[in-house]
């Protein structure tokens, strides 16, 4: 929902919420000055988000054994990659900073990782283990600031990229020394996909019934 005010502003209904807190806006707003309802629109989440746990759930398969790296690489540059972009681009036009990082910085993850994987397959510029564990390393570290900006969203989203968190770091150890860390790290992230999908599913489920069916929980720092 976006909402256009006077001075031709437009707020997200996000952002509205929360200068209705301010007495005079509020106010203002209930007085109708020059103020027009443009239009619902969907959240880009429920794609960006849907393409994050796909994509971070089959390349957990493909870590236990159980999938070729065919699917992966597919999803990886549409679906987790392409998609999760789009959602991104999105979320910045709604005014959301942390969606918009978020998405278009793991769209670009998963576009990444698959363009390693191609370039490995055809001997071109190959990567090594330990080239790939810096790799990763780098998304641990962006995800950690992720991480802790997620306390200021709900609980759904801090447990969703505390998982993920615990999932890079496992990765990066299983790439520069301790191997059998892998199947751990499949499992945790898996449960992240996981997490990641009760969020698509409650914003959509929510949104339909119009009442909170998924909850996400409060703030854990306000």
């Amino acid at each position: 929902m976006f909402f256009k005010l006077k001075y031709h502003k437009t707020l997200s209904i996000y952002q509205l919420q929360e200068k209705l807190k301010n007495s005079t806006f509020a106010a203002e707003f209930k007085n109708n000055l020059k103020t027009t309802i443009l239009m619902k629109n969907g959240n880009p989440a429920v794609v960006g988000l849907a393409g994050f746990g796909m994509t971070t759930f089959l390349l957990q398969l493909h870590n236990l054994g159980l999938a070729s790296w065919g699917p992966v690489l597919a999803m990886g540059v549409i679906f987790g990659g392409l998609a999760q972009l789009v959602a991104g681009f999105q979320e910045q036009k709604m005014g959301n900073n942390f969606g918009y990082s978020a998405f278009v910085s793991y769209g670009a993850f998963w576009i990444g990782l698959s363009i390693i994987k191609l370039l490995n397959q055809f001997n071109i510029y190959p990567s090594s283990t330990i080239d790939v564990g810096y790799y990763l390393l780098g998304w641990t570290l962006y995800t950690t600031i992720m991480f802790a900006a997620s306390f200021r969203v709900h609980k759904a989203m801090t447990f969703t990229f505390g998982t993920l968190l615990i999932g890079f770091i496992l990765l990066v150890l299983e790439h520069f020394y301790f191997p059998a860390l892998k199947t751990f790290a499949a499992i945790d992230l898996i449960i992240c996909a996981f997490a990641a999908w009760y969020m698509m599913a409650g914003i959509i489920i929510n949104d339909l019934a119009g009442k909170t069916v998924l909850p996400m929980g409060k703030k854990i720092v306000e």
